[in-house]
């Protein structure tokens, strides 16, 4: 009878060794997963929405500044699709934030309003979120 007992804690402590290196493999495995992730940074150049003819005048935009930004958005903001022109949108609400946060908030909520959930862009909002709303 004491075999019997030994031999089952044997088959318990085994056991629960596998199912704690189990555990341990799937902690690990999702920590790598959350690193990748982090790790995946979105290059807004190449989300979809913009034709390259408008990339020149979009960098010589951002460098004028704030009001120069304003001028292209008004300009070009009709030819430009989402993603691209979200993204856009988003870096120019953050850039007036200080001079204007009314005008910023409201960019923010017209982006939002209009952006799905599978959006690449999803991520950033959620990041602005708290700022903005």
């Amino acid at each position: 009878m004491s075999k019997l007992i030994g031999a089952f804690i044997v088959i318990v402590v085994v056991f629960c060794g596998y199912q704690l290196f189990l555990y341990w493999d799937k902690v690990n495995h999702e920590e790598e997963t959350q690193r990748k992730e982090a790790a995946k940074v979105l290059n807004p150049a190449y989300l979809p929405g913009m034709s390259n003819q408008l990339e020149p005048s979009y960098q010589r935009a951002q460098q004028q500044g704030n009001a120069a930004m304003r001028v292209w958005l008004k300009n070009y903001g009709p030819s430009l699709q989402d993603p691209r022109k979200a993204w856009i949108e988003l870096d120019f609400c953050v850039a007036v934030t200080r001079e204007s946060p009314a005008e910023a908030k409201q960019i923010f909520k017209g982006v939002k309003d209009r952006t799905p959930a599978t959006s690449p862009i999803q991520p950033r909002l959620k990041q602005l979120e708290k700022s903005y709303e």
